[in-house]
């Protein structure tokens, strides 16, 4: 494929065809995984409010999808919520969780057509089911 200049600067035809290929592979697991977690599936097609009703699925306020604006910690944050969505679908080993940053189009597409996978409710603020919960008696420290 032939280069392409928008507004000044060239964009390679391989990167156009490879936007191509996954930017609909993308929308369309996104479009089913709201739908699975009981969200509108049109708002994935949205940029920006599927980030607010990504939030709602995780279980973080609507506002922490103003932190995907921040330099930096945007990258951080990303991976967070990668994390934190696959742990809303029941996926909390590590595996699960490079597979979901490493290969995230397609892990996000399998968790949305996947018939196994059910949506468990929000991750965010859920404690490990390990940790012993704190009373005001031993303020977290054990006897």
């Amino acid at each position: 494929m032939k280069d392409l200049t928008i507004y000044g600067f060239e964009v390679s035809g391989n990167v156009l065809f490879l936007l191509m290929f996954l930017v609909p592979i993308a929308l369309v697991g996104n479009w089913k995984l709201f739908a699975k977690a009981g969200q509108p599936g049109w708002a994935a097609a949205i940029p920006g409010y599927n980030m607010v009703v990504a939030m709602r699925i995780i279980g973080r306020p609507a506002v922490h999808a103003l932190w995907f604006l921040v330099p930096g910690f945007n990258v951080y944050f990303y991976f967070r919520t990668i994390v934190e969505l696959a742990q809303s679908f029941g996926k909390r080993t590590s595996m699960d969780h490079v597979m979901a940053c490493l290969f995230n189009v397609f892990y996000v597409l399998n968790l949305g057509l996947s018939y196994e996978e059910e949506y468990e409710g929000p991750a965010h603020g859920k404690s490990s089911p390990s940790e012993k919960p704190r009373s005001w008696g031993n303020m977290g420290y054990e006897a």
